[in-house]
């Protein structure tokens, strides 16, 4: 998930004050290093960075060598403090981090002999088609666990995240999404082919679900029983971190993603406590408590490279290389291999990472999604534990993230000043009204209310965006849901006649416009 930027003024807290490491020398594989680290700095460096950052509450786990070292939260579950502190039983949305639940499942069906990963979805799934003929004969299960459709990053997603649509017609839909590369070339985050992943898994598993799979063969072997494999009333449950963003104003409350239909790319609802279950799973080749849970080469399927994304040293990273396994990102960091993965729903960050050459894993969950400081976390204890001498991670991100905030507020505040002016339309409010097309996404509805427009979504019933008069025959586009964000949206006319409505939502969502076409 990509984040829009939010203000300088945390900035000052944190040039203001100097960490200490507490002379802590840094060697390779250093591990004590790592545990003072957790002992003497974690707190102080995650209530600074919950400043700067503007973070309600966060939950940070931590397990070296078999044993939990911290399983812990700061904060609290809401921004007003109302809904008590975070602990290690918060429950946080974990979104993207569901994939490799759904890559370990296909990689243990390959193990029992019920497919191959290089078979064609359509051994599995007859009637599925991409954008093309060709692709569409060729497509395997390793293609659509390894974002190399040739689609872009989240394309697709304005019209499949928090649908009323269901996975089937998802899939379905899959056909309409025109590619942007050629086919197995370039890397695109792809989350509806998790999804097709899915519907493998109940085609092949007799009509179980994807969510019945990993329940029974994931969760409750591994004793994970305060995880969730779909989101459904979460709202309701006890002791659940609330969503948060500013990165469209002040910090605001969202509402939780609707995912039920995302559930195999984005559906798994989980806490601190329990991932460290899942974190010594993946560091004991398979095994939890001494029980073997799933056989060592269904783990060591998962990790295989299948997409390179790039072979570029990073420039803030001893980083030299990243590829996508089944639902797991690899990369080198400081001479170990690392793997991880992000997860970004509206309201949460989060990420969960293990270094089985140094028997470390660990876990950072957040409720607030225009931060990296989720990021930053992981790679201050990875340093602290791989012998990276000392970065500050949280200042280094936050300084390099400055431009784009600047522009970020550049950009509203232009748009806030074309509102405010209130000139009159172009046409009478009437002349923008009606029902408009997309052939991916299906019908949106415009009415006049009032001295705005108001836009509903056929396929999101609890979204609505209102449109602000700019000039010319461009709107301000406001979303109900703020984590959808603000932005221009022109109509085109053609001899007096409304013609288009382009349609923006955040790049987190999906980075491209929709063009609707008036009936």
């Amino acid at each position: 998930m990509s984040f829009p930027f939010k203000s300088l003024a945390g900035a000052l807290i944190l040039l203001a004050e100097t960490f200490t490491f507490h002379d802590i020398k840094a060697q390779p594989g250093n591990p004590s290093a790592g545990r003072r680290f957790i002992q003497d700095s974690l707190r102080a460096y995650v209530e600074r960075g919950r400043r700067l950052w503007n973070i309600p509450g966060l939950a940070v786990a931590v397990v070296k060598d078999g044993q939990v070292v911290v399983s812990q939260g700061f904060g609290t579950r809401a921004a007003d403090g109302q809904g008590g502190p975070v602990d290690g039983n918060t429950l946080f949305m974990m979104a993207s981090n569901s994939k490799l639940f759904t890559g370990t499942a296909l990689a243990q069906l390959e193990q029992e002999g019920k497919l191959k990963l290089d078979d064609r979805v359509r051994k599995y799934l007859p009637g599925y088609r991409l954008y093309d003929s060709a692709s569409s004969q060729l497509v395997s299960i390793r293609d659509v666990l390894g974002h190399k459709l040739g689609l872009k990053t989240f394309q697709g997603d304005f019209t499949f995240w928090n649908s009323t649509l269901s996975r089937a017609e998802i899939v379905e839909k899959m056909r309409l999404l025109k590619p942007a590369y050629p086919f197995r070339q370039d890397y695109g985050y792809c989350n509806s082919g998790f999804v097709t992943a899915g519907q493998i898994i109940a085609a092949v598993s007799g009509g179980q679900p994807w969510e019945s799979w990993v329940q029974a063969r994931l969760l409750t072997p591994l004793g994970m029983t305060n995880t969730f494999p779909l989101p459904d009333g979460i709202a309701q449950r006890p002791n659940v971190a609330l969503p948060y963003s500013d990165a469209f104003g002040p910090l605001s409350r969202l509402p939780f993603d609707e995912l039920h239909n995302m559930g195999p790319a984005a559906g798994l609802v989980s806490c601190t406590n329990d991932l460290t279950h899942w974190l010594q799973f993946q560091l004991d080749s398979g095994k939890y408590n001494k029980n073997r849970i799933l056989p060592w080469a269904t783990l060591h399927r998962t990790r295989e490279a299948n997409t390179l994304i790039s072979a570029d040293k990073s420039p803030l990273f001893p980083i030299h290389f990243r590829t996508y396994g089944l639902g797991i990102f690899s990369a080198d960091y400081n001479g170990r291999q690392v793997y991880w993965h992000t997860g970004g729903a509206d309201g949460f960050v989060t990420n969960v990472c293990f270094v089985p050459e140094e028997n470390l894993g660990l876990t950072v969950l957040t409720n607030q999604d225009n931060q990296s400081f989720f990021e930053a976390l992981r790679y201050q204890i990875l340093d602290a534990y791989l012998g990276v001498p000392y970065v500050d991670r949280s200042r280094q991100l936050w300084l390099s993230a400055q431009a784009g905030r600047a522009d970020e507020r550049r950009r509203l505040a232009a748009l806030a000043a074309r509102a405010a002016r209130k000139a009159k339309p172009a046409r009478p409010l009437t002349a923008y009204a009606g029902t408009y097309q997309n052939p991916v996404y299906g019908t949106i509805t415009v009415a006049p209310q009032g001295r705005q427009l108001l836009v509903h979504f056929g396929h999101h019933p609890n979204l609505t965006a209102t449109l602000d008069y700019l000039d010319g025959d461009t709107f301000r586009l406001t979303y109900s849901n703020a984590a959808y964000g603000i932005f221009a949206a022109p109509f085109t006319v053609e001899k007096g006649q409304v013609k288009t409505l382009e349609v923006r939502v955040s790049e987190g969502i999906e980075q491209d416009p929709y063009l609707f076409s008036k009936e």
